[in-house]
């Protein structure tokens, strides 16, 4: 598992986007609909930020800001680390451990998003795993 490329990890899923002007109600709204905890903050292309609840929390309720009038630029995480498609998970753990956050942008080789790790993604390919040695132990016992 932490050896598997991140590109394996987040595969085809799709990941929320929002332009540095969309209010966060709306945000918020996309994180709904898309059970995201986080949406990135993407102009032409290019990763501004990342909006996750943490910082709605932080830095919109707890100020007491109205959410239909604030715009994503002005709360969100500029400084973001990134990884590339390709590097292993395990790295993008580590990093996500050390930098105490729990999302990381992934990018291609031009900078450009490709995807959303959560670290919620590591116990979703753990609990892929257990399942599957679980279908294994349940047909051996049936050979048995």
């Amino acid at each position: 598992m932490p050896h598997r490329p991140i590109r394996e990890v987040i595969g085809q899923r799709p990941f929320p986007t929002v332009s540095p002007g969309t209010t966060i109600r709306h945000s918020s709204i996309i994180m709904r609909e898309m059970k995201s905890s986080a949406v990135l903050v993407v102009d032409k292309g290019k990763l501004l930020g990342i909006l996750t609840e943490r910082d709605i929390v932080f830095r919109l309720v707890a100020l007491g800001l109205d959410p239909a009038a604030t715009p994503v630029e002005s709360i969100m995480t500029t400084k973001v680390q990134t990884i590339h498609k390709d590097k292993p998970f395990g790295h993008a753990l580590h990093l996500m451990y050390e930098g105490g956050f729990r999302h990381m942008p992934v990018v291609d080789g031009r900078g450009t998003p490709v995807g959303l790790l959560a670290a919620h993604d590591a116990l979703d390919i753990d609990g892929l795993q257990l399942g599957q040695d679980l279908v294994r132990r349940e047909e051996i016992s049936v050979i048995l």
